[in-house]
């Protein structure tokens, strides 16, 4: 099979998944194009999330923020997971219930996240002056991170690969593995390793809720 008929197969089978890829992957370009050389480029600085009373906040950055990304490595993980469990998850539900629970998923973790977020005035030393840090967040993770949820909830049981280590673990442990770690780094550190633990517990928590409601109506567990 060439790359081309590959590229046409998961496009016109997982057509939402295949467009938010791309829509990542242009937006993310904007940012590196655009931004310039500063901590936080302007760009990435108005589609990321703020806290609402932050000068900085705009209300179309609950949506916004799911689409950008803060590096190579961050996207690629993103997306990589993205097409892992949402091809599955559209197939099942099909395109429009796919998009439906992904944007939401989206919108709850970048506002769950964003109460945890504040402008903080600090002293920098190398120019002896104090700036603004700007408390933002955004990333794709927290939308995943719902996909994950009602993929262990769905498919309990199927082994999944780990890419470090490549060892085998179910679906359910490793969903409950991700949560704990988010957990854990929410209360003990917030934002101070950089991660959006909040917005993951967010979209995962959504995400299941979602799923269960779907699922009393429509009883498709696998297993």
């Amino acid at each position: 099979m060439s790359y081309s008929n590959y590229g046409n197969s998961f496009q016109r089978n997982s057509p939402i998944v295949f467009n938010i890829i791309v829509i990542n992957v242009l937006v993310f370009l904007i940012q590196m194009l655009f931004d310039g050389h500063g901590p936080v480029g302007v760009i990435t600085n108005k589609l990321a999330i703020h806290h609402y009373t932050s000068q900085y906040f705009e209300p179309y950055q609950v949506v916004t923020n799911m689409f950008a990304h803060g590096g190579i490595a961050h996207i690629f993980f993103n997306m990589f997971t993205l097409y892992v469990f949402g091809v599955w998850l559209e197939r099942v539900w099909g395109p429009k219930r796919f998009l439906i629970f992904y944007l939401i998923c989206g919108v709850v973790a970048g506002l769950a996240q964003m109460m945890f977020l504040k402008d903080e005035i600090v002293y920098d030393p190398s120019t002896g002056q104090t700036v603004v840090e700007i408390g933002s967040a955004l990333g794709a993770s927290g939308a995943i991170m719902g996909l994950m949820g009602a993929f262990a909830y769905l498919f309990p049981n199927t082994e999944l690969i780990l890419l470090f280590p490549p060892i085998p673990i179910k679906a359910k442990y490793l969903v409950g593995v991700y949560a704990a770690i988010d957990l854990f780094g929410g209360l003990s550190g917030g934002n101070a390793d950089n991660i959006g633990h909040y917005a993951h517990l967010g979209g995962l928590i959504m995400g299941l809720i979602l799923v269960i409601y779907w699922n009393k109506t429509n009883k498709r567990t696998f297993y």
